[in-house]
């Protein structure tokens, strides 16, 4: 009978540990759970830090290479930008799904002798963005990158299609910047004029900016155009064609910088034709690189 007792009771003893053990593992799995939940809140709340720097448009992040950081205004001898400031236009479209290039057909098309189709009409939110898409829907027929980066320019001998030419666009993108508060409005006097400047008042999206840049051609670097984001792509390639890419790599090591602009090389002497062929890219973004590039 006493061993009967001592064996029941030990019996008790091993259920009531084993229960233990089982509360004590669903604790640590929920203090472990607890924990990724923490993390992945973290990572998302660094993602929320990040939201402004992500919501810049192509045409803003070139702009911000290129202004000036106390003075608040582009170089005056920089006479590329205008017209990159129009190629980021119509890749920023691209990447939004707002338009496309029209199908090759049977007879192969080089990318600079295809049309720009409007493929959704959409607001974008933007009024630059969607000023151009409007002047795309309605021309018929259709036009080229390259022609729609002269049009947009305003650098066309047509007097009839002067009005597509988009006006004050550096201002209007400062003035984009100013109201996500990485820029500020200031009026600065030049002897004989006034001039609105807006000089930077949120270092960290600029630095961040400029640390995306030089990341994906040394930390990042990946070797293959087709594996890299097609938006820091387009960034890379537009900043060079707008002159402002140097800004981005000036504070580099002079190693360093050797290695990101042989780098830069190599995406610059890739062949338009060539990359869009290749699956799943955007064909209009080289066709605006090789009207930079030809």
């Amino acid at each position: 009978m006493t061993s009967l007792t001592h064996r029941t009771s030990g019996l008790v003893q091993r259920k009531t540990e084993a229960s233990r053990n089982a509360v004590a593992d669903k604790e640590r799995e929920s203090g472990a759970a607890e924990e990724e939940d923490a993390r992945r809140e973290d990572g998302e709340d660094d993602d929320k830090g990040d939201s402004k720097e992500t919501r810049l448009t192509l045409m803003e992040e070139v702009l911000l290479l290129g202004l000036k950081d106390r003075e608040g205004y582009t170089s005056f001898w920089n006479d590329c930008i205008s017209s990159g400031l129009r190629g980021c236009m119509l890749i920023e479209l691209a990447l939004r799904g707002r338009l496309q290039l029209e199908a090759c057909g049977m007879r192969r098309k080089s990318l600079l002798a295809r049309k720009v189709i409007c493929k959704s009409d959409a607001p974008t939110g933007d009024m630059l963005l969607d000023e151009a898409l409007k002047h795309i829907k309605e021309t018929q027929p259709p036009e080229t990158v390259q022609s729609w980066i002269e049009l947009l320019s305003g650098e066309t001998w047509n007097p009839l299609k002067l009005h597509y030419q988009l006006r004050n666009v550096r201002e209007r993108l400062a003035k984009n910047l100013v109201e996500k508060g990485v820029l500020t409005t200031e009026k600065q006097n030049f002897l004989l004029f006034d001039m609105t400047t807006h000089p930077l008042t949120n270092n960290t999206i600029k630095q961040r900016l400029i640390k995306k840049v030089q990341e994906s051609v040394l930390e990042k670097w990946v070797n293959d155009p087709n594996r890299m984001d097609k938006r820091i792509l387009a960034l890379i390639l537009l900043a060079h064609s707008s002159d402002v890419l140097e800004n981005a790599f000036a504070p580099l090591q002079d190693e360093q910088y050797d290695l990101g602009m042989k780098r830069v090389r190599i995406l610059l002497e890739l062949e338009p034709e060539t990359e869009c062929t290749k699956p799943n890219v955007n064909e209009l973004m080289w066709a605006v690189v090789a009207a930079f590039t030809k």
